[in-house]
């Protein structure tokens, strides 16, 4: 099992065999989990935005003609009812 000495300042050199298997390199952001039993999950936190591509669709959809038009005939009667009061 991989160890690490922890420094004054609070700092530990990751050891490499863990480095490798978490597929760190100089940089990236590690995180920890603490569960419930008292064990730490060690993760990385970096993540390529490439590989974010296409994770989030747009909510919106096209509008057509037809959807514009009639958006704009709602408009124009419900100004007209409150231009008559």
């Amino acid at each position: 099992m991989p160890a690490a000495t922890l420094t004054s300042k609070g700092q530990i050199t990751v050891p490499k065999e863990v480095r490798d298997a978490l597929g760190l390199k100089t940089g990236d952001r590690l995180g920890f989990r603490i569960k419930e039993d008292g064990s730490v999950v060690l993760l990385a936190e970096t993540v390529d935005l490439a590989d974010l591509r296409g994770a989030i669709r747009p909510r919106v959809r096209g509008v057509s003609v037809e959807d514009m038009q009639s958006a704009i005939h709602k408009a124009v009667k419900v100004r007209a009812r409150k231009s008559r009061k």
